[in-house]
């Protein structure tokens, strides 16, 4: 099974191009592909009608923003907890993210169990 090739995007520069690394470590400077001019020259309609019709975007242009909150994630403590070799293998299975996805799965076991959480994230009212 051939791997994907994913390059991370490491800077964008002021000269339309931008620099990238690869798996294997290497930089490479890359120019923008994107006809800045042709989007630029996009009405707010066109822009509208094009993100109605991508299917990433459907339900989410007709939501009121007005009332949204935003909220912080609660302040993660670094530990040394050790798991069995199984149970670690599962998670690092599913990718990056793992301890994220740990993390999860306990929050969810503190909330069935009724005790709550003593750091829930922080609510803050978006300014209207």
């Amino acid at each position: 099974m051939e791997r994907e090739h994913i390059v991370t995007f490491v800077a964008d520069l002021d000269d339309q191009t931008y620099i990238v690394e690869h798996p294997d470590g290497r930089l490479e400077r890359v120019k923008s592909q994107t006809d800045w001019a042709r989007i630029d020259a996009l009405t707010d309609e066109e822009i509208e009608a094009a993100a109605r019709a991508d299917p990433d975007w459907d339900g989410l242009l007709d939501l009121d923003w007005s009332k949204v909150e935003i909220t912080r994630p609660a302040r993660k403590q670094p530990i040394s907890i050790r798991l069995d070799e199984d149970v670690l293998d599962f998670f690092k299975r599913g990718g990056a993210g793992y301890q994220k996805r740990i993390n999860a799965v306990l929050r969810s076991y503190v909330t069935a169990a009724g005790k709550g959480s003593a750091t829930k994230p922080k609510r803050l009212r978006a300014k209207a």
